[in-house]
């Protein structure tokens, strides 16, 4: 079906929608301690269109007056060992390969801080950082001042801070407008032209091309190509030095730096894909019911052997709470490491969130595992507490 809006990239009026679903819980990182709450939770309509010139996808309803972002807002993954690994790895990659020593860095969407506490007490990295978040909650400053915190957006009126480096992870799938947040950044950059730029998003082709439904939530309503995101920090007066695919290729990394000529002095050129992002978007299309639907069956035979857990209370576990058990009828509970939100519930359905450790006293005996990535590390876990459970991985052929 084809829409009367613009792509907020490149203006094209060449979209093709290839998802929609209603009255989706608009936060899936929300720490919510009640069920009635966590049932009565804010909703908004996906309606997920691709554009057909640049590649990239947006939710064509997205409101972004039903989101808040603040001290209840919890997307905190480094309680992983593995994901906390991923980041060190990060960390050790920026400084001793990229060079990211001897400066400012600026963070853009800091969370809780941890990434650029990360990165300033790496060994002889001599930087110090300032974080913007509005929904930082925490001391101003820590580390001896090192660090200084921000609660507020980053944007145009912070051109007093000059930085040497601009660090944005996981921030730009949640803005509606990224050539407003790109222009804004670079803005912010006239006092510190030669910046350098490093940006951190999921990338859209991986989520299409396997079939990752639960990857499409209200919270991320713009979503990128490696071509599509080059595309627009270009169009913002960026020059693109490389985009790469990390994290299991499913977040696209970019480096760009202020430009006054940014065609022109990027060196980045994007590789000719085997399948255009609309080829991807509409064979996506054909198969989501059905998958739906097989999982929802496969479920109920799992139910017949005993109680079924979801495994990971963040956005992918409460998105696909959501869309295959609304009405608590499948999943008894949901995992999750982090204490911040165990005894709590999830957004939209209000399954409690649980430990690990309660496993047996709630007698769990099958774990449906959102990303397998994070497959040994459970199952280390599993073995270290004596926890005998099956554990499967989300849309392998286990679950079908």
């Amino acid at each position: 079906m084809m829409t009367d809006s613009k792509c907020p990239l490149c203006n094209s009026s060449k979209l093709q929608t290839f998802l929609q679903r209603k009255r989706v819980p608009v936060h899936q990182n929300l720490v919510i301690r009640s069920a009635s709450d966590a049932t009565n939770t804010t909703r908004g309509d996906l309606d997920m269109v691709v554009c057909q010139d640049c590649g990239f996808v947006f939710n064509n309803c997205f409101d972004i007056e039903k989101l808040g972002y603040g001290e209840d807002y919890d997307n905190t993954q480094n309680c992983s060992a593995y994901f906390d690994d991923y980041l060190d790895n990060l960390v050790k990659n920026l400084v001793e390969v990229h060079g990211i020593r001897n400066g400012t860095i600026v963070e853009i969407g800091c969370g809780k801080g941890q990434f650029l506490r990360k990165l300033v007490e790496y060994p002889n990295s001599g930087l110090v950082a300032v974080g913007f978040d509005p929904s930082y909650v925490g001391p101003e400053t820590i580390l001896d001042g090192k660090i200084q915190f921000r609660s507020q957006y980053y944007d145009d009126t912070c051109t007093s801070v000059a930085a040497d480096f601009i660090i944005c992870r996981h921030v730009i799938e949640h803005v509606p407008d990224p050539i407003s947040l790109l222009s804004s950044t670079r803005q912010a950059l006239v006092a510190a032209k030669s910046a350098r730029v490093f940006f951190e998003t999921p990338c859209v082709d991986w989520i299409l091309k396997n079939k990752v439904v639960w990857d499409f939530f209200y919270e991320h309503c713009s979503l990128f190509t490696a071509k599509s995101i080059a595309f627009a920090f270009e169009k913002s007066g960026f020059s693109v030095q490389n985009v790469e695919h990390i994290f299991g290729k499913q977040y696209i990394w970019l480096e760009a730096k202020y430009s006054q000529q940014a065609q022109e002095e990027s060196t980045f050129k994007a590789e000719a894909s085997e399948q255009s992002t609309l080829d991807l978007a509409l064979s996506y299309k054909l198969i989501e019911a059905e998958l739906r639907d097989k999982w929802i069956a496969r479920l109920k035979q799992l139910n017949q052997q005993g109680k079924v857990a979801l495994w990971g209370a963040g956005a992918k576990g409460a998105t696909l709470a959501n869309l295959v058990d609304a009405n608590q009828q499948l999943f008894d509970s949901v995992i999750d490491i982090n204490p911040n939100k165990q005894g709590c519930f999830i957004p939209g359905t209000g399954h409690t969130i649980i430990s690990p450790n309660e496993l047996n006293v709630r007698e769990i005996t099958t774990a449906i595992l959102m990303n397998p990535n994070y497959r040994e590390e459970i199952e280390l876990l599993l073995k270290k507490s004596n926890l005998n459970i099956t554990l499967l991985d989300w849309g392998s052929e286990d679950i079908l």
